[in-house]
């Protein structure tokens, strides 16, 4: 049997490091986790309900969160100007107050911009979901991903989507790859997330891996 393993923890130490900064007691390290979770969970649903329809995703490629005493402290990298800074001078400061009322101690959001948006896993998964969700082909999909994914230097990429794909009945999986992703290489820095998009046949899964740079 094959043993998988998370690229991301994988190289952690090595070539990557963790979204989220601080300590806790043994005893409280699952509330703290779990918090990080609701976090992150706040933030997407926020930015879901005022996205415009035609901007066409959030754009959101992940999210920092440094912990003290008295402050959370989350800084979300974005792609794309959305709505939380497009047009929207209150944006942030109505996401914060938002944010705040779950949570007891004092929060902090500030947004930083990613210059390459398409390099980012999570943000190319977002608009492979988008594609299926408007009934175009997954092949075409895939090819017009790796495509933009390319335009920004990255050495290789794999995509990979699983589960009924054009409503056929039987669940399968596929996959394509341009240029090399060393997943066995701890050196090479490899991004990678899995994605889950809800279509009128079911759930589909899809998986990316980004081949970076090697130091």
């Amino acid at each position: 049997m094959g043993q998988k393993i998370n690229p991301l923890g994988f190289r952690l130490g090595t070539t990557q490091s963790h979204h989220s900064f601080w300590f806790a007691k043994p005893k409280d390290f699952s509330m703290g986790l779990q918090e990080d979770e609701k976090i992150r969970n706040c933030i997407k649903n926020y930015v879901k309900k005022k996205k415009r329809i035609s901007s066409g995703f959030e754009g959101i490629a992940y999210m920092g969160i440094q912990k003290r005493i008295d402050l959370i402290q989350v800084i979300i990298y974005i792609g794309f100007p959305n709505l939380l800074i497009e047009g929207r001078t209150r944006g942030i400061e109505e996401l914060q107050m938002n944010v705040q009322k779950e949570f007891h101690r004092r929060l902090n959001i500030s947004i930083t911009r990613i210059e390459k948006p398409y390099g980012q896993p999570n943000i190319l998964a977002e608009y492979i979901s988008l594609q299926l969700k408007n009934r175009v082909s997954f092949r075409k999909a895939m090819k017009k991903a790796i495509e933009l994914t390319e335009q920004t230097g990255t050495k290789g990429i794999q995509v990979q989507i699983a589960g009924r794909m054009d409503g056929k009945e039987i669940a399968r999986v596929e996959w394509i790859r341009e240029g090399r992703v060393p997943l066995q290489t701890i050196r090479a820095k490899i991004d990678h997330c899995s994605h889950t998009i809800r279509t009128i046949y079911g759930v589909l899964g899809i998986k990316i891996w980004i081949f970076v740079n090697q130091e």
